[in-house]
């Protein structure tokens, strides 16, 4: 590859959550529909190219995961899809986060869109981790950050997440 291509692109809705250790996006690729095979491979190499350590996949499916082991890029693959409880998935996924992340790992994580959900669990890590002493902080620095209010799923996650 050569020329500007060769950097990849950035994934939609990209941003960094703690600078340059934990950041989020929707799906490399794109979501439902909209997803797209070359689109996919651009965004997993500037990812590669940005120096991440791992992508965190929450969908229920194990779609496109190979995509990763491709382009070299380690995956890890923590579904919280409407069928799985999130009582159970967020207490692994932070505890998995906290060590990526004191490990000086670099993690994008990420569901199908940057929405309600990613956002309540993002806020709900933030309070989970002590970043920030209460819910309300949480939601409303993540609101911030991504520049979209957070809906009632998402501050649902957020209230789980403070009884964790």
């Amino acid at each position: 590859m050569r020329g500007k291509w060769a950097a990849g692109i950035v994934p939609r809705n990209f941003t960094w959550i703690i600078k340059d250790r934990l950041a989020v996006s929707e799906r490399p690729g794109g979501y439902a529909r909209n997803h797209r095979k070359v689109r996919r491979q651009e965004e997993i190499i500037w990812l590669r190219e940005q120096g991440f350590t791992r992508v965190v996949s929450l969908l229920a499916s194990p779609h496109n995961l190979h995509a990763y082991d491709e382009l070299g890029v380690k995956w890890s693959h923590l579904p919280l899809g409407p069928h799985n409880d999130p009582r159970v998935v967020l207490p692994e996924l932070y505890d998995a986060l906290k060590g990526w992340v004191a490990a000086g790992e670099r993690v994008l994580l990420h569901q199908e869109e940057l929405g309600d959900h990613l956002m309540g669990v993002i806020a709900g890590y933030l309070l989970w981790a002590g970043m920030l002493p209460a819910g309300p902080q949480a939601i409303a620095v993540l609101e911030q950050i991504v520049h979209r209010q957070m809906g009632p799923s998402g501050r649902e996650l957020v209230a789980m997440a403070a009884h964790l």
